[in-house]
């Protein structure tokens, strides 16, 4: 399993309110949810993100509250992996239960630039900033995460 993209970057302590505000929660449609993920931070980033880019951040990214609407409006825009210093624990788990790919190593999100090209090799952990030609080494999924990411989300792979 892998991922490439051109990467959006963002600092610490990016919440749950910013990443889809508070005042879109009243519908259920993942495309809605995508229309206005990150609008409060980066009002043009529904503009700029493109199927299969990636989201790079630092400390405690998806803190505050625990909705999964977070989470379900990054992988609805397009974005096909998250990867940053620390992630509230809520937000990771809501992540590997919707099928979003997300990785911790601090080297790489304070290092990888906004715009740079990066690769990601789930199966391995390797992070290739493909820009620099810089590699960092996260932590690579277990095999029954990578199963439920593969299935897209913990239901479906219950239900498979």
């Amino acid at each position: 399993m892998n991922a490439k993209g051109r990467v959006h970057k963002f600092g610490d302590n990016v919440d749950t309110d910013v990443i889809i505000p508070a005042r879109y929660l009243n519908t259920a449609s993942h495309k809605e949810l995508a229309a206005h993920c990150m609008e409060d931070i980066d009002a043009e980033f529904v503009n700029k993100v493109q199927e299969g880019d990636i989201m790079v951040a630092e400390k405690n990214f998806g803190c505050g509250s625990s909705r999964e609407h977070a989470p379900i409006a990054i992988k609805a825009s397009g974005v096909s992996c998250v990867i940053a210093s620390t992630f509230a624990r809520i937000f990771y788990r809501n992540s590997i239960n919707i099928g979003l790919p997300i990785l911790e190593c601090d080297e790489a999100a304070r290092e990888i630039g906004d715009g740079d090209i990066v690769s990601v090799n789930f199966d391995t952990g390797v992070i290739t900033d493909e820009t620099t030609g810089k590699t960092y080494q996260a932590e690579p999924f277990p095999e029954f995460i990578q199963n439920i990411i593969s299935k897209g989300g913990l239901i479906n792979s219950i239900l498979d």
